[in-house]
């Protein structure tokens, strides 16, 4: 399962379950923004981000980690000590690992040169499969432990999920928002899930607007366009009849070549 986009798509909709992960909250959450940023002039980018309107509040970096990788740390601090470098060298900071478990960790001969930053305050380390949650656990910590559970449980979690999301939020362009977060996350680790028990787990109308299932219909349109074109209708025509956008249509038509 790929999981960095998974992440960055909680953290962009969710923001406030890293702060939940991290321990507690900041007064004004709303003047983060997360982010992916790039460091100028070397081969590194920093994928997550949460940068404060406020240069007094700190600055969170925050990396996810499902491989082994011995120099994940030396990497980590680079980033962040060049990121201070181009900017603000006295800007506050702190760092969040996510690994999957902690038999991804580095061995402690490995990380000894960076054990003091690790054992500080500015650092923090999460294992996922160590999280534990409940009803009350905030939603979006939830959400992230679906990455890890097993089939059973993570079925069972979904649909008890959906159910909380569709009980919770009224807005509709959120709730949709977390239903399709959700989706993403079921079709990534149940990728051979029929439709059937897609739609009965979050209902019919709900998966449909979702945007996963709005490119899974574009998809399917597609497929027939070889067809239509076998039948002499022009690409203007073909964009008309599936109703897709004309460049969609050329886009299908040029992978076939």
């Amino acid at each position: 399962m790929k999981t960095d986009h998974i992440f960055y798509r909680i953290f962009q909709d969710l923001p406030e379950t890293f702060f939940h992960l991290w321990g507690e909250l900041p007064e004004k959450l709303n003047d983060y923004r997360f982010d992916s940023v790039e460091l100028k002039q070397t081969a590194f980018r920093i994928d997550g981000v949460f940068l404060p309107q406020d240069i007094e509040q700190p600055i969170y970096f925050t990396e996810v980690q499902f491989q082994k990788d011995e120099k994940i740390y030396l990497r980590l601090f680079s980033e962040i000590f060049t990121y201070l470098r181009n900017n603000e060298p006295d800007l506050r900071w702190r760092a969040m690992i996510i690994f999957k478990s902690r038999s991804m960790e580095p061995t402690d001969r490995q990380r000894e040169s960076v054990q003091p930053l690790l054992d500080s305050t500015l650092v923090k380390r999460i294992y996922l499969n160590e999280l534990e949650v409940s009803e009350t656990t905030p939603l979006g910590v939830q959400i992230i432990q679906l990455v890890v559970a097993k089939k059973k449980q993570l079925l069972d979690r979904v649909t008890v999920l959906v159910n909380q999301v569709k009980q919770q939020f009224t807005d509709e362009n959120y709730r949709l928002q977390l239903l399709n977060l959700l989706s993403v996350i079921v079709l990534e680790k149940l990728p051979d899930m029929s439709r059937q028990d897609l739609e009965a787990m979050f209902s019919i109308d709900d998966l449909k607007k979702t945007r996963f299932a709005q490119e899974l219909m574009a998809e399917t349109k597609i497929e027939v366009i070889p067809r239509l074109l076998k039948e002499g209708f022009s690409v203007e025509k073909i964009a008309e009849i599936l109703e897709l956008e004309v460049e969609q249509v050329r886009q299908a038509i040029a992978k076939l070549n």
